[in-house]
């Protein structure tokens, strides 16, 4: 008898305490599972996502091999508009920005690199973009907006690539010796293996000793 009266004081409290607390039990218990449930969703739409981007991506690969232009345009298009968010997105916009300038539409590269500098997460790509705007820029004479550019870059594994650049923007503008260390920064930077190196190092070579009037 005496157990049977613990208990039901036991069972008393417990219905005290679930009365007190149960509603709060229940609403935390709900926010985690709808959080659990949210973070696999968005995982499975982040897998689902880059597959489908990978699958368009390996076609706008086809069609610039098969030279097919406005099948590059639409592919690239659908990698930066739908899939943007995935690695596809900005590797999209890379080749069809150097589609874009193989057949001399500058102002589209520039658009679909600027669009990679905005938009992709990862900073080396973006040096990248950064780098090949900077050389349609460079192509263009926009000097001054093309080291700007290059400003921007920060300190990235493409750290050759860009003192390169800015040597080659600095030439243009005919500060030789500005150019000089450019470039000598480009080759300090620069692993022996890196495939810059011996054409920064002929860049450097054929510099001549003072700017030309």
């Amino acid at each position: 008898m005496a157990y049977d009266l613990q208990e039901q004081e036991q069972l008393d409290e417990l219905r005290a305490w679930w009365g007190k607390y149960g509603n709060l039990i229940l609403t935390v218990t709900t926010v985690v599972l709808l959080a659990f449930a949210a973070y696999n969703g968005w995982r499975w739409y982040q897998r689902s996502q880059a597959e489908q981007a990978a699958g368009v991506y390996a076609e706008l690969e086809r069609a610039m091999a098969a030279r097919e232009t406005e099948r590059v345009s639409a592919l690239s298009s659908t990698l930066t508009d739908k899939y943007g968010r995935t690695t596809y997105g900005p590797m999209a916009a890379l080749q069809a920005a150097r589609w874009a300038a193989e057949n001399g539409d500058s102002a589209g590269a520039r658009t679909r690199l600027q669009w990679v500098i905005e938009r992709a997460d990862s900073p080396e790509v973006v040096a990248i973009a950064r780098v090949r705007l900077a050389g349609v820029l460079l192509d263009e004479k926009q000097l001054d907006e093309a080291l700007k550019v290059l400003d921007g870059a920060g300190t990235t594994i493409h750290a050759t690539a860009i003192a390169d650049r800015r040597g080659d923007i600095l030439f243009a503008q005919n500060k030789i010796d500005e150019a000089r260390a450019a470039y000598r920064d480009a080759l300090a930077k620069a692993t022996a293996e890196h495939p810059l190196r011996q054409i920064i190092q002929l860049k450097l070579d054929a510099l001549p000793a003072t700017a030309t009037s």
